[in-house]
């Protein structure tokens, strides 16, 4: 079958589309590759295109006249493509991507095509993984839930134990709930099957959003039962049970018993509502076409006029990577002093494989040490955060090196004569051992520690002064067995009533 010249400018759009948006999309299969639970992003689009194959016939006849709706949608979205270049947001990007192509389907078929389309789009959503920092706080929070469920089961199974944060003490072994026992491996495939599941079950509306959203519960549920599990297995056959291929054969299990517990829910629903059989209830919906009020225009210019949108949105951030930001002056890092009032320092490097992943412009590591008391300070500076390269959240990489999370608070502290200094301050413990970390982000003369406002004005920097140079600082203060969590905050307190003065020759405001 020819195409149309309609379908010809649409399908070039399309094309101009993925090269405009190229950036964020390739993060997009990077972190399918990097992260496992994001590793079901893969299939969402094979089964996008599956569900667009699937409806062909309807698509084709529900082409209508073009709507002015699509080129704002898309301007919208050049908008928002344009802030993900500048911020390294791209979470921005892949969403302005989505408005871009239900922009582009209303300015070629309209709203009657979009009716029939806008599902297989709309499932796109769920490949795209959170931000980093947003990840790591709900991965966190979900290792804490899912602790104190699996503590509650164990102990309703007879098991003596103890819960200290994300460590559950059973005695013979100390069962660390880290950032793979979160959930979140089920939880993001899991959704997007409780959404297939919502849209194929034939069923009133509240029951498809039950279905949907009860994805949540069974997932921390389903999860705490497995941390309970491994504990009952250590506690009967030793510690090996805790690691290794049964703990994945494990989750494997746990992910399959949600599924099916998916599959229970629409079962009973039938049992109380038409009583039909499961696989008559759920089936892929015979989709009826959208007769448009009007038929296909032969010159459709919103379809133009989104065409040369695109094409302004690709050159655009073309330049914006060709701009040349402004670099302040600084002095480097290494030049740091060694000797801060009574604290030495005693220095050290990441090891090259790290560094070249945080992809620091500069930084500094090293241990200050004065008495007894000793703490670890660190600075990541990062000249330009616009491709992308920005400050790792502790909350991302302390999980990453086995850290457990055990407390995550935003305090404020009167330091080196800064009055309302925030910074994240939070307790991490692996082992037997545990320390207290603050943390901020230096941009551009701001002490910052809400990750949100970071990014925010990361945004307006980057536009009204051309900078987005910025440095994470980091002191952590370990907690020797015989002392207490407020003498590590002391200690960290006092090193940066020193310390803190000295930054901006380094950092520049």
């Amino acid at each position: 079958m020819s195409l149309t010249q309609n379908q010809k400018w649409f399908l070039f759009a399309l094309v101009l589309a993925f090269v405009a948006y190229f950036g964020g999309l390739s993060d997009l299969v990077s972190r399918w590759n990097t992260q496992e639970e994001y590793g079901h992003g893969y299939f969402i689009p094979l089964i996008s295109i599956w569900f667009l194959w699937a409806r062909k016939e309807a698509l084709l006849a529900s082409i209508g006249e073009s709507s002015w709706v699509g080129p704002v949608l898309i301007a919208i979205g050049a908008v928002g493509l344009l802030l993900g270049e500048l911020t390294a947001i791209f979470v921005l990007i892949q969403l302005s991507f989505l408005l871009t192509l239900i922009g582009l389907v209303l300015a070629y078929g309209g709203k009657s095509l979009l009716r029939v389309s806008l599902l297989p789009i709309a499932f796109l959503a769920f490949a795209i993984p959170l931000p980093y920092f947003l990840g790591a706080q709900l991965s966190w929070r979900l290792q804490l839930i899912s602790s104190d469920l699996g503590v509650a089961f164990l102990r309703i199974l007879g098991n003596s134990v103890y819960l200290e944060g994300n460590v559950i003490d059973l005695g013979i072994y100390k069962l660390q709930v880290v950032e793979a026992c979160s959930g979140l491996r089920y939880l993001y495939p899991l959704l997007s099957i409780g959404f297939l599941m919502a849209y194929m079950y034939k069923g009133k509306l509240w029951q498809k959003i039950f279905i949907f959203l009860s994805t949540i519960p069974i997932t921390v549920i389903m999860n705490s039962l497995r941390i309970a599990m491994v504990g009952v297995l250590v506690n009967r056959w030793g510690n090996d049970m805790a690691d290794g291929f049964l703990h994945y054969f494990e989750g494997w299990i746990i992910f399959m018993v949600c599924l099916l517990i998916l599959i229970l829910e629409v079962v009973i629903l039938e049992k109380i509502g038409q009583k039909r059989h499961f696989w008559q209830a759920v089936d892929v919906p015979v989709i009826q076409p959208v007769h448009p009020d009007k038929p296909e225009s032969i010159v459709k210019k919103p379809l133009y006029v989104s065409i040369v949108l695109i094409l302004v949105a690709l050159i655009a951030v073309n330049l914006l990577s060709d701009r040349v930001e402004i670099k302040p002056e600084r002095k480097p890092l290494a030049t740091f002093p060694t000797k801060i009032d009574n604290w030495i320092a005693k220095e050290s490097s990441l090891p090259k494989d790290v560094e070249e992943f945080l992809g620091v412009d500069d930084y500094l590591l090293a241990d200050y040490k004065t008495g007894r008391d000793s703490v670890n300070f660190y600075v990541a500076y990062y000249a330009s955060q616009r491709k992308g390269v920005s400050p790792h959240s502790p909350q991302v990489c302390m999980p990453g090196g086995g850290w457990i999370i055990s407390s995550l608070d935003r305090i404020t502290i009167d330091v080196a004569g800064k009055k309302d200094f925030h910074v994240n301050r939070t307790v991490i413990n692996k082992d037997n051992h545990r320390q207290v970390v603050y943390y901020w982000f230096e941009q551009r003369g701001r002490h910052i520690a809400n990750e949100y406002y970071m990014k925010w004005y990361l945004l307006l920097d980057s536009i009204q002064r051309n900078r987005t140079d910025g440095a994470l600082v980091r002191v952590t203060a370990y907690i020797r067995p015989s002392e207490s969590i407020e003498a590590a905050d002391k200690r960290i307190q006092a090193f940066l009533e020193k310390s803190i003065p000295l930054l901006d020759t380094y950092v520049p405001k």
